[in-house]
């Protein structure tokens, strides 16, 4: 296995980086990225050095690279409207309504208060032993064919900040400035984000008409960069089921993906932090088809445990020492006091309380889907198969959209006039496209009543903003 020079020599890939931008500008004001949904932001550039009280702050290529997060700038225009008095329909954001289950929040409070009231302090970089120990057992009981018990052993399970903590520590530990890392053309913008910023190459690679990427769009891209004498890919991260389009692998499908990152040498990174929020189809796990795949998921969702700040990570035996040093130097360790509520994640009552949750969110996928069956101008096949997760991810289609009003008006004018919040597909589509301003997302994780009435809004409104998208194109 390829170990990167940031694992071997600690923060290389993060200093060699700036390389990978554009000369310097410092000293001079560079554009600052705009919200999709034109949110305030104090002025329209971010200086690249600002003096205050005489003394200059730089600002790096690297952060001024970085697109922000753009359902966050919906959530905030959201939450302004509602601080004015309007009663606003969120479904931006992907956060469980439930919060976290009963025994877990339990845990956490006799942690804190005792008797005996427990430090809280440091733990082993890769988390505490006995959640590493539920965990691997987690592994063992749904997953009946993993590779081999060594797959999942503690050792290989490093507890972390969320998946954005994984996230940051694959990349530096399997990457260098200039390597290339392929996503999917519809998918997670944080994967484009945090690895641009550390300088690496994403290549987008197109998903099919399923709104999926498998081996056959991979193998595509390699056998095209191969004829035109491009660099090699040295990763792939995706997930499955995917966030934005619910679209989920089969576990032929995955397999196929795993055998063919082996074969050429490819770092694969497999998100599955929607593992668990799946609607009538098998579930597959990247351990059951190779030991070299890396493993991410998270507390977030299936748990409830957003705000939390904890995931996990499966590693290579290859990758033990070099993440538990990046580990120990970014983050020491996840947050300890969620880690102690966490182990009682997989108690019967907890997993009962969370299966629950799982229905509502089949309920709320029910209604968006029947909804947006009735209206006729959005063809079926432009509505992602949402197997897993909770969103439902729509294309306009090109007859829908017209100059200036594509998705991301569209979703503007909604929380505007209907107090219902989408997010435009400009958060999830390669930005070269136009793809972006075609697509939105429906999150469906805050509840059934939520679903049913933004719907009933959203089909309210749909008429409208129809009319005004005709008489856009006379």
């Amino acid at each position: 296995m390829r170990l990167s020079n940031a694992a071997a020599v600690l923060f290389i890939a993060l200093s060699a980086s700036v390389d990978a931008f554009a000369p310097s500008t410092r000293g001079i004001s560079r554009p600052r990225p705009k919200s999709s949904l034109g949110v305030a932001t104090s002025d329209d550039t971010t200086p690249a050095a600002s003096t205050i009280n005489g003394a200059t702050v730089n600002v790096s290529d690297r952060a001024a690279s970085v697109e922000s997060f753009k359902v966050m700038d919906v959530l905030r225009r959201a939450n302004e409207l509602q601080a004015e008095g309007a009663e606003v329909l969120h479904c931006e954001v992907g956060q469980p309504e439930s919060g976290a289950p009963n025994a877990v929040a339990e845990a956490a409070i006799e942690a804190l208060a005792g008797p005996p009231r427990e430090v809280m302090g440091y733990t082993d970089a890769f988390g505490l032993l006995p959640l590493r120990e539920k965990i691997f057992a987690h592994y063992k009981e749904k997953y009946s064919d993993i590779i081999s018990d060594q797959c999942v052993d503690p050792s290989r399970i490093v507890v972390t900040t969320g998946s954005s903590g994984a996230f940051l520590l694959a990349f530096t530990a399997c990457f260098d400035a200039g390597d290339s890392i392929a996503i999917a053309s519809s998918g997670y913008p944080c994967y484009r984000n945090i690895s641009g910023a550390l300088g690496l190459h994403l290549v987008s690679v197109p998903i099919n008409s399923e709104f999926k990427l498998t081996a056959s769009e991979l193998r595509a891209e390699i056998e095209r960069r191969k004829s035109e004498g491009a660099k090699p890919i040295n990763g792939l991260i995706l997930s499955s089921p995917s966030n934005p389009t619910g679209a989920m692998l089969t576990p032929t499908e995955l397999k196929e993906l795993c055998g063919l990152c082996d074969e050429e040498g490819i770092q694969f990174i497999s998100d599955e932090i929607y593992h668990g929020i799946v609607y009538d189809k098998e579930e597959a796990t990247a351990l059951q088809y190779s030991d070299k795949a890396i493993v991410i998921n998270s507390f977030s969702k299936y748990y409830s445990m957003s705000g939390w700040r904890l995931g996990w990570m499966v590693i290579p035996e290859e990758l033990v020492d070099p993440i538990n040093r990046l580990q120990q130097n970014m983050f020491i360790n996840a947050p300890t006091i969620s880690q102690t509520a966490a182990l009682k994640c997989w108690d019967v009552d907890t997993l009962s309380e969370l299966e629950g949750h799982v229905e509502k969110y089949r309920t709320s996928r029910g209604i968006i889907l029947a909804e947006l069956a009735t209206i006729s101008e959005i063809d079926s096949s432009n509505i992602a198969p949402a197997d897993g997760g909770f969103y439902v991810y729509v294309d306009l289609g090109d007859e829908n959209v017209a100059p200036g009003l594509g998705s991301v008006a569209m979703c503007k004018t909604l929380l505007e006039e209907e107090h219902v919040a989408f997010t435009p597909g400009v958060d999830f589509e390669d930005p070269s496209g136009a793809l972006g301003n075609r697509r939105f997302r429906i999150s469906y994780a805050g509840g059934v009543e939520t679903a049913k009435r933004a719907m009933d809004r959203f089909h309210r409104f749909w008429p409208s903003w129809m009319e005004r998208v005709q008489a856009a194109k006379k």
